[in-house]
């Protein structure tokens, strides 16, 4: 629900869609009125651990997934580098396309949510077990 009323309040306040890949692109790419896409970024980043602090009143714990000989910062870049070249390749990312696509009635977005989402019912089903489950 909180996606949703973000994505809202950016398309009354601003006039932009929330596709964070585009925001990012943007972010890279321009020079100009980057403030609030800064702040909408960082309100992403941040929220979890504040969400978490405010909630339990303490800090977000480690992960305690074994992640030998890789470790989080290694899976991070890739993940992100996979992300970001599926968001391109669709021309928007889950959230621009699941949250704002859908909301707007896009065929292309209902079309690139199916396809996010069988990809990640086949990627869970082949690591679980294909590949034997993996190191989680």
């Amino acid at each position: 629900m909180l996606i949703g009323a973000a994505a809202g309040l950016l398309l009354l306040v601003n006039g932009r869609i929330a596709g964070v890949s585009g925001i990012v692109n943007c972010l890279l790419h321009s020079s100009g009125r980057a403030v609030w896409r800064i702040a909408f970024l960082a309100g992403l980043l941040l929220s979890p651990w504040a969400l978490h602090a405010y909630f339990l009143g303490v800090g977000v714990p480690a992960p305690s997934v074994d992640l030998a000989p890789y470790g989080w910062g290694v899976l991070a870049v890739v993940a992100g580098f996979l992300v970001g070249f599926g968001g391109r390749l669709a021309n928007g990312c889950t959230s621009g396309h699941g949250v704002c696509g859908l909301a707007r009635l896009s065929w292309r977005s209902l079309v690139a949510t199916l396809l996010f989402m069988a990809s990640g019912f086949l990627t869970v089903y082949l690591v679980r077990h294909v590949l034997g489950g993996g190191p989680w």
